[in-house]
């Protein structure tokens, strides 16, 4: 079994690591290999900072690293190779690679389940433990049959590893069976003439609390029984992540907050002074601790039955939306990892920017690369064509480093630039040549004026002029950048997020842009809108920006993108790559094959796996009971194909892995993006949607305050003349959805 260590506050903490995939992503992320190469060159702080996970033991029914007893059915152990003294550095060095090869040929025998290269020069593994043995002598056992120095060092349970990356040169094995949950051992003999013994210990299962031989009740955490599928372990962590900062119960507090909590999970728990007994930890630790717990809970459970508490069912929907995120790949606080091979285009976008960048530089640019299109169609698997429009926004916090995007998409866009100079000097000349009021005939506008390159200062004329000359041109993309959301705003003279989001709607669509005007001096015409765009901003200046434009169809037809910096101790400053000359001369094969393709392109595989996408996320939205997830997964694995056909374009039309597995990594990333700023406000608007609402209770209830008392409520009442004690009304709005009873605070709070 593995679990990851973290801290609480100066406390370290296990959770249990349950798959392969997110063991691997984890030891993946930007963050851990930025830190694994800061700590094999020497750093020792990045060491200290680098993953850890405990293989040998279960923790503490307080989820704690200290003081756990209980082995686990695995055993973890350090394989250091020392170099001897005046020993050639090669020879050492075929010394340290033979010792993959010598484990791995014992491995059913030592029924192997991990190995792995250290941060140092050594390895580590995990293997399954002789529950026969104690710990010290199953690493003793494994030793010898190795021909490796016995590792003192695990001889404690408790002993943590620092990990490396999921990289095969550092993951060199790993069986799913380490994740599996399993009944835990009993405590093994400190030595050979001692018997096992016994212990108090957490369920890992959904089955009934384990008990002893002498039929007594195990004092046990149901870490893994769930309520709709949610260990009441993470209930209870959401719990005190929402409502008290993450602290958990403390001396001094302990009785109040364990009453607290046993008010909160009653209703979830059969109003039952067991199962509260076996779900909700013992905070003081000790044998006097259960009695004050016990007495906690009795006290609760005498209070009046309400119903679903309010502060229960935010925990429930917070941790839904955690699962939500869980499905796109990520968690609730990192993204999808990004792919370990590029597409060779995208390899070379990237490769100037640190670990940390690499994504959102590898997003931003296909709308830049796109613009190079034209006359070009990719008809999706519902048989509709489609123009490759991308309209990307980058939403991370401030400083963060947002402008990484910026010298790769100049680079690319720099051909368009060069056309675009000439264009705008045609452009002056002719308008020299004819101002506006011109009593004599104009000079027809100048043939194959064209410019691509929009500045965000323009006014309706003058962008629709662009668009009309794009079409003219060969049926050709403009494009902005901008560096925050707000400037979309100057694209057009009307300044209003309505306009922007009229304009995404229409450009996604491909949907007829222009005006039309009678005098002679104004700009006619009417052409399908091409558009695409780069935005950033913050995620606040994000939530406002698109407040509205939730659930109209824009939030959908744009993807997202971001970054996310893990907290350290350090403030490095991240290194860039050298943009030269040499760079351009990369980028322009693949630039050209861009630009000369045309017509309808088809891609079989790029077929197929959209089709596989849009299952799986039909099986997800089911599995969730997200229509939000559903909603926004439908554009998202369009824009998705879209990416992986001007890959595909890109690679001189051939079909690779590294585009397949870059295609559903960017959609997990735009749908976590998008579940994870965006997500809980639109499951409301849709659910506000689908509720029958009756005008005179919602007027009384638009009249309130966010959070109200029974006497505010009744007060209104007798303020517009109602009779009665209004009772039928909370009763009507709660059976509705529409208001919540906290039994703590006493108050209403509307949902």
């Amino acid at each position: 079994m593995v679990y990851k260590i973290f801290y609480q506050g100066r406390t370290k903490m296990m959770c249990q690591v349950t798959s392969k995939e997110e063991f691997c992503n984890m030891r993946n992320s930007d963050h851990q290999k930025q830190l694994v190469d800061k700590a094999r060159g020497g750093n020792r702080q990045a060491k200290m900072r680098l993953l850890q996970f405990n293989y040998s033991c279960l923790p503490t029914p307080e989820g704690r690293l200290k003081g756990a007893t209980q082995p686990s059915n695995s055993v973890g152990m350090d394989i250091d190779i020392l170099r001897y003294e005046n020993e050639d550095e090669n020879e050492y060095q075929k010394r340290l690679d033979k010792v993959p090869e010598m484990v791995l040929a014992k491995k059913d025998e030592l029924h192997l389940l991990l190995l792995e290269r250290s941060v140092s020069k050594g390895f580590h593994i995990v293997f399954r433990r002789r529950p026969e043995l104690s710990q010290e002598d199953n690493l003793r056992w494994a030793s010898d049959l190795l021909g490796v120095a016995y590792d003192k060092g695990a001889k404690d349970i408790t002993r943590v590893f620092f990990a490396t990356t999921a990289n095969p040169s550092d993951l060199i094995f790993l069986d799913d069976e380490l994740f599996k949950v399993e009944s835990p051992l009993p405590v093994p003999p400190k030595g050979n003439d001692e018997q096992p013994q016994s212990i108090s210990r957490p369920s890992t299962d959904n089955r009934e609390p384990l008990t002893d031989n002498q039929n007594n009740p195990a004092s046990c955490i149901l870490h893994s029984a769930s309520y709709q599928g949610i260990p009441y372990s993470k209930i209870i962590d959401k719990y005190f992540d929402l409502f008290h900062g993450g602290r958990q119960p403390s001396e001094g507090n302990r009785n109040v907050m364990t009453y607290e909590l046993a008010l909160i999970l009653r209703p979830i728990c059969d109003y039952d002074q067991q199962r509260l007994e076996q779900v909700i930890p013992n905070y003081w630790g000790t044998k006097e601790g259960e009695e004050e717990r016990a007495k906690a809970i009795a006290s609760a459970l005498k209070e009046p039955r309400k119903g679903m508490p309010y502060r229960l069912n935010q925990v429930l929907k917070s941790l839904h939306h955690d699962s939500r995120l869980a499905a796109t790949g990520g968690t609730s606080e990192m993204p999808p990892p990004l792919p370990q091979k590029l597409p060779p285009l995208l390899e070379l976008l990237s490769r100037n920017v640190p670990p940390l960048y690499k994504a959102a530089v590898c997003e931003s640019v296909f709308p830049s690369l796109a613009t190079h299109f034209h006359g070009v169609k990719f008809r999706y698997i519902d048989n509709k064509d489609h123009e490759p429009t991308f309209m990307n926004v980058l939403i991370a916090p401030m400083s963060i480093g947002k402008g990484c995007i910026k010298q790769p998409i100049d680079y690319i866009m720099a051909d368009i630039k060069a056309a675009d100079q000439v264009n705008r000097e045609r452009e002056a000349e002719w308008k020299r040549k004819n101002p506006a009021g011109k009593t004599r005939a104009k000079d027809p506008r100048p043939e194959g004026l064209l410019i691509q390159m929009l500045i965000d200062n323009l006014t309706d004329a003058v962008f629709n002029q662009r668009v009309v000359d794009a079409h003219k041109c060969g049926q050709r993309f403009i494009y902005t950048r901008v560096d925050e959301v707000e400037q979309l705003k100057r694209v057009t003279s009307r300044g209003t997020v309505d306009e922007v989001s009229t304009l995404i709607r229409n450009a996604f669509d491909n949907a007829d842009h222009g005006q039309e005007r009678v005098g002679s001096d104004s700009i006619t015409g009417i052409a399908p809108l091409r558009w695409n765009f780069n935005a950033s901003t913050t995620i606040p200046n994000a939530h406002r920006f698109f407040a509205k434009a939730c659930n109209d169809g824009t939030l959908s037809r744009l993807y997202l993108s971001t970054i996310i910096k893990p907290e350290t101790d350090d403030d490095e400053i991240p290194v860039f790559g050298i943009y030269d000359e040499q760079y351009a001369l990369e980028l322009k094969p693949f630039i050209d094959l861009i630009s000369n393709a045309g017509g309808r392109v088809e891609c079989p595989e790029a077929e197929q796996l959209a089709r596989e996408i849009a299952k799986e996320n039909n099986r997800n939205a089911s599995l969730l009971e997200s229509d939000a997830f559903r909603r926004l997964s439908y554009r998202a694995n369009v824009i998705a194909y879209l990416k992986g056909m001007l890959l595909y374009v890109a690679n001189d039309y051939k079909w690779t892995k590294e585009i397949s597995d870059y295609v559903r990594w960017s959609e997990q990333m735009d749908l976590w993006c998008k579940m994870r700023f965006f997500g809980q406000q639109l499951e409301k608007e849709i659910a506000a949607e689908q509720q029958q609402i009756f005008a005179s209770p919602l007027n009384l209830l638009e009249q309130l305050p966010e959070v109200f008392t029974t006497e505010q409520f009744l007060q209104l009442r007798q303020k517009l003349g109602k009779t009665g004690n209004g009772q039928a009304t909370l009763r009507s709005w709660k059976h509705r959805g529409y208001i919540d009873f906290d039994e703590l605070s006493n108050t209403w709070k509307k949902t």
